[in-house]
């Protein structure tokens, strides 16, 4: 019994070490995706750049570096953001692959679709920081010192400032996605984010004065109220989960027959009261 107990206890261990070992693989084949794409992201580092730089040279305002590394090393900075961005789906695919053959069939189809919605959100927060709260922050700034000041940027702060301003959006978009999957599981519901709502708008409002790093209240507000609105979509989403669950539980509730005998029988009652 003691040596079978001890057998037990080594292939425990040994499975727990191939796990280690499995995740430490995948661990180093999604780092040397992200550096090779960054590699290959540096070749399309100029045309990118020229498309960051686009709200500020449509106002015919220029970029300047002021030390000898500025340049490159902003380039630098900018091809591993956008390797990181092209690695993802090699990256979630490892992760998926390390993950799924713990998973029975239903859950595999499920956990396949929350990654490619992880990612689609992902990209999607991206984009619209960029296309829609970004311009609008950039033009605001550079119309607020007005027509008496220069402006003198350079283009390792202001490629700092734009990832360090998009990255959020991407990270935020997936609060619809997570709060499904905690509706889900019953850790949330939805009267608990009513509840919370308060706490949502405070804590929008202080993680974009975090993230923005700016002192003006206009770009912090442009950043929280994209952030609000998705909590707000969140809540709707767990409620409609919420819903959804409570239907399920009443047609499983619901018998046809026990309910037509139950109204049978009280007719019956109340026509032998009658007599």
């Amino acid at each position: 019994m003691i040596l079978i107990n001890q057998r037990a206890s080594q292939q425990d261990e040994q499975s727990v070490i191939q796990h280690l070992e499995e995740l430490r693989r995948v661990i180093i084949v999604s780092l040397i995706a992200t550096f090779i794409t960054a590699g290959v992201c540096w070749f399309f580092s100029d045309p990118v750049l020229k498309i960051l730089l686009e709200p500020i040279t449509s106002k015919d305002y220029d970029v300047i570096y002021i030390g000898v590394t500025e340049a490159i090393m902003t380039k630098l900075k900018l091809a591993f953001f956008l390797g990181f961005l092209a690695s993802l789906p090699i990256t979630l695919w490892q992760f998926w692959g390390f993950i799924i053959p713990a998973l029975y069939k239903v859950e595999r189809i499920y956990f396949t679709l929350f990654i490619l919605l992880s990612f689609l959100f992902f990209m999607g927060g991206i984009a619209f920081g960029f296309l829609v709260v970004f311009r609008m922050c950039v033009n605001f700034l550079l119309s607020y010192g007005g027509s008496e000041l220069l402006p003198m940027l350079t283009i390792g702060k202001y490629v700092s400032f734009t990832l360090n301003f998009l990255l959020p959006f991407g990270l935020v978009f997936e609060l619809p996605l997570a709060s499904y999957c905690l509706a889900k599981l019953g850790v949330i519901s939805y009267r608990t984010m009513i509840k919370a709502r308060k706490i949502a708008i405070l804590a929008s409002v202080v993680i974009a004065s975090a993230l923005v790093a700016s002192p003006d209240i206009f770009s912090v507000l442009l950043m929280a109220a994209p952030m609000y609105l998705l909590y707000e979509i969140s809540a709707t989403i767990v409620r409609a989960v919420e819903w959804q669950a409570r239907r399920k539980q009443a047609g499983k509730t619901f018998n046809p027959k026990a309910t037509l005998k139950n109204l049978l029988d009280k007719i019956r009652h109340r026509g032998a009261m009658t007599e």
